[in-house]
């Protein structure tokens, strides 16, 4: 018998849930892409997308994943052999560098690990190290998606400002793009790299790239462009098909559209401080699990170093597989698997798994998915603390007034 039958829910981080309301918007019959209602559709995207990335810079659409945005910053960045500096703190950050040097760019990793953020002291040195500045970008990930870890991306270019260092610095927010707060232009970020399946609330398909004048300017001649990634049409085409290098993405504008109407609805700092509830309350519950196993811990131990998307957490080998099997197979809950965090005692990284809070998600998804896991961890016998629920519907509780 298993009681997973019902509507399961997936906890991955990515893709997310897809709001009814975008499904729907989705759910109809192909458009007229030469003119008419498209053509205004899109043309309302660009200010809500500038809005969400807290910029006015240029945007270029692709249609392509996480990995393909990636790409395309990379193309509209570099000619072959330039240099880049790459603040790792997971698989995702050394994932960006393996994409762009394979590429022809020639990639310094500053490498982290998996449980820190980025240490400003090392990237102020490499900086100063770099006299005849040969870098000419600096490549960092917001959240890295496999280890939770949130860097500041402020901070960063802080340091790159005092050191008086000319380099762009481009930011990968795929796990962190409408989840955690996060301001461009305030912070002086170059170049954001986004996707449309996690916090967008879109199916995978959608990459996003926004460019400040400064980058357009110090990219105008990167040789790795080529017509399909190139990011001038795409962001300035007279054309509309120029703007997708042809065909657009119909259905997937039809449900970002949606999308973004959804995030002015609720109000963009409210999306962020909705985020922070849920994230504090699955911190919460591990918190009160790891109390009675020392086995189990969130990976990152400082919060304000983690991200408010997602979270890495260690439960020891073999539990963190036995207890995602079981809460798919009995809960109709789908969690992470772990990324990049094998450790000689554990290589395939049977002890980690992640938990996603991202995107159309609210309290009864976020405290359901913990409640499923410690009645996984009753059946399995896997030791863990008590209170974990309480604490994590108290997180919710004291987000919300009390009311007579």
């Amino acid at each position: 018998m298993s009681l997973a039958n019902g509507r399961p829910y997936l906890a991955i981080p990515g893709p997310s849930t897809i709001p009814d309301r975008v499904l729907n918007a989705m759910h109809r019959a192909a458009p007229n892409i030469y003119a008419g209602d498209l053509h205004a559709l899109v043309a309302g995207l660009w200010p809500d997308l500038r809005r969400l990335a807290g910029t006015s810079a240029h945007i270029a659409m692709y249609i392509v994943n996480g990995h393909g945005a990636w790409e395309a910053a990379n193309a509209n960045m570099f000619s072959r052999g330039d240099r880049a500096l790459v603040l790792a703190t997971g698989a995702f950050g050394l994932g960006w560098a393996n994409a762009a040097r394979a590429m022809g760019v020639a990639v310094d990793v500053l490498d982290f690990g998996t449980s820190a953020p980025v240490d400003l002291a090392q990237l102020e040195a490499a900086l100063r190290a770099d006299v005849a500045h040969g870098l000419k970008a600096v490549l960092l990930t917001h959240v890295d998606t496999a280890t939770s870890v949130r860097s500041d991306v402020a901070a960063v270019r802080a340091v790159m400002d005092a050191v008086g260092h000319p380099a762009l610095l481009a930011v990968d927010c795929i796990a962190s793009m409408g989840c955690d707060e996060y301001h461009m232009d305030a912070w002086g970020v170059d170049v954001t790299v986004a996707a449309s399946q996690k916090g967008v609330m879109v199916p995978p398909g959608l990459g996003f790239v926004w460019f400040s004048d400064k980058a357009r300017a110090v990219c105008a001649g990167a040789d790795l462009r080529t017509p399909y990634w190139d990011w001038g049409p795409r962001a300035f085409g007279a054309e509309f098909w120029q703007r997708f290098c042809g065909t657009a993405p119909t259905h997937h504008l039809f449900g970002l559209r949606e999308s973004l109407t959804m995030i002015a609805e609720e109000g963009l700092a409210n999306v962020w401080a909705r985020h922070e509830v849920l994230a504090r309350s699955v911190w919460a519950a591990f918190d009160a699990w790891g109390a009675g196993n020392p086995d189990i811990a969130l990976n990152v131990a400082d919060p304000a170093h983690r991200g408010r998307s997602v979270t890495a957490a260690r439960l020891g080998a073999p539990h963190a597989t036995r207890l995602r099997d079981w809460t798919e197979a009995h809960g109709g809950v789908t969690l992470g698997v772990g990324l990049g965090m094998a450790l000689p005692s554990d290589p395939a990284v049977h002890g980690f798994l992640r938990v996603a809070h991202m995107g159309h998600v609210n309290p009864h998804m976020t405290l359901g998915a913990l409640a499923v896991m410690e009645a996984g961890m009753l059946s399995l016998g896997i030791p863990h603390g008590a209170g974990a629920l309480a604490a994590a519907a108290q997180v919710v509780a004291a987000a919300v007034p009390a009311r007579g």
